[in-house]
């Protein structure tokens, strides 16, 4: 008997579809698992072979071959378990009608025949739902992500008994129920706030800049000035994710296996911060299955790397592209995969090795080659994509000792949002921020007066600055002027963001 259940891949973002073809024979009993399977597919007949005899059914005693088409594509994971253990029922006849080719099968058996959750659901269900098909069966530890994908019926059993049952009609079972995304946002409680960070007045303007315009940032300071609060503090003033940007972080962290199951949804922007030991797979994607990296998992949302001068430096140059394009495309041996990374950069270290040089609190004891040499860690192409250099100090006791509160976190962030409302309507055909803007769009919105024309060729000039580190300082100055309400660049708006540039011309020798 042969029969074919459906069943779905994963292939980076994309899902495809997989037909698992199951064959009984006579001849020597055994089981061949063809279509390039992985290991954790070939162990799945010793998996399926226990669920089958402890849910009550009886494991046929013939020559199986199963075979996962398209047999040219390398199939991974556990997920398969299901389709095939229903493949082997239906062709033993112990699955009562054809019910079962109107499902897609998706589900890791444990011996005992029960469902284990996997990963990726949201993804392979919508990409199942853009193929067309529109019935499916999982495991009910994953009801709550596919509960965000709407127009599909999903049903979210707990063992292969039950499914077994469902298909049979001895039971009846209700759809997954849809679950709306705004009932599932809620206030969102960080535990920092910018009315928390003592001082450091020019820091929170940087801060404020970048997230409006989704500029990338480098703080450099001495220890305990202020750095990591600051950068944890950025969460608080940016905007809400969207329910479209919503399922995309979904999908990468699904996929990467660190997604909440009790949630099922990303409702908070990411905030990754790699240990400055991170390798390069680990921080772009790879190993040997293609995974997403730390620039994927930071998609919408913060990359932190504090202490950059410690990271690798063949790892700091793997984010070049990614910063610049928004995609990272990891290619291994069996696929090549492109994630999205649209994330903003924030980078801490310190100014020399002891971390004091330039302080007017604390006196600096690195001789000026181990100053330079510390900060050439740093390369100048990563530097010119960074588009705000910003200058801290530590604090002085009365302003430790100041127990006012400062400017609240949800004050900031609504000037914020107003003026992504500005660049929303401004790039409404291309859903970028002013940091993404190509070299067309900045002749368009980055026009500047004669005395602004002035200040940056001498910003050019005596900063030694590259044609990409000019373009930045233009779409920084683009984001202040919108904060200010202005629809020209004026020459104050430029000499600002040239004032962000300052680490060029003080630190790295120019």
């Amino acid at each position: 008997m042969l029969s074919k259940v459906r069943s779905y891949a994963l292939r980076g973002l994309e899902g495809y579809e997989v037909e698992v073809e199951t064959d009984l024979n006579q001849g020597i009993p055994a089981i061949e698992m063809v279509g390039l399977p992985d290991t954790a597919i070939k162990e799945s007949k010793d998996r399926v072979r226990s669920a089958i005899k402890n849910c009550g059914y009886n494991f046929p005693i013939r020559r199986i071959t199963v075979n996962l088409a398209p047999a040219d594509t390398k199939k991974e994971g556990p997920a398969f378990d299901l389709p095939i253990a229903i493949g082997l029922l239906a062709a033993s006849e112990q699955i009562e009608g054809r019910a079962y080719k109107d499902f897609v099968f998706m589900g890791e058996l444990s011996l005992d025949g029960k469902l284990r959750p996997i990963n990726g659901i949201m993804p392979l269900l919508i990409s199942g739902m853009q193929a067309g098909h529109k019935k499916y069966i999982i495991p009910y530890g994953n009801r709550k992500e596919a509960g965000y994908v709407e127009g599909i019926e999903v049903y979210a059993l707990e063992s292969l008994q039950e499914v077994c049952d469902f298909l049979n009609g001895t039971i009846t079972k209700t759809p997954v129920s849809h679950i709306a995304y705004e009932s599932s946002v809620t206030v969102n409680k960080y535990g920092y706030d910018f009315s928390d960070v003592k001082g450091q007045l020019t820091a929170k303007r940087a801060m404020e800049i970048a997230v409006a315009g989704g500029h990338n940032v480098l703080m450099i300071g001495p220890p305990g000035a202020g750095k990591t609060m600051l950068a944890k503090c950025v969460l608080t003033i940016m905007p809400d994710l969207t329910f479209d940007e919503a399922v995309e972080v979904t999908k990468i962290h699904s996929v990467a296996g660190i997604l909440d199951s009790s949630k099922g949804i990303v409702t908070t922007r990411p905030f990754r911060t790699p240990h400055h030991s991170t390798t390069i797979p680990s921080l772009v994607g790879g190993d040997r299955k293609a995974k997403p990296g730390e620039v994927s998992l930071a998609h919408y949302g913060i990359l932190f790397l504090d202490e950059v001068p410690e990271y690798n430096r063949k790892a700091l140059e793997a984010l070049r592209q990614p910063m610049e394009d928004g995609v990272i495309t990891v290619s291994r041996i069996h696929q090549s995969v492109e994630y999205p990374a649209n994330f903003m950069l924030i980078g801490s270290m310190n100014p020399c090795p002891c971390g004091n040089y330039g302080s007017r609190t604390s006196k600096c004891s690195c001789s000026p080659s181990q100053i330079h040499n510390y900060l050439n860690k740093v390369s100048g192409p990563l530097l010119d994509r960074i588009d705000l250099q910003v200058e801290l100090d530590g604090i002085t006791y009365e302003e430790f000792a100041d127990t006012s509160l400062g400017e609240a976190s949800a004050v900031i962030k609504d000037r914020v949002s107003e003026v992504r409302k500005i660049q929303a309507k401004r790039f409404k055909n291309d859903g970028i921020t002013n940091s993404q803007m190509n070299n067309k769009q900045i002749k368009e919105f980055c026009v500047l007066d004669e005395v602004s024309q002035m200040l940056l060729q001498t910003a050019f000039d005596k900063l030694n600055l590259s044609a990409r580190a000019s373009y930045r300082i233009l779409k920084v100055a683009r984001t202040i002027a919108d904060m200010a309400g202005c629809e020209n660049i004026q020459s104050e708006h430029v000499a600002e963001a040239i004032q962000y540039r300052s680490l060029d011309r003080k630190y790295w020798g120019k």
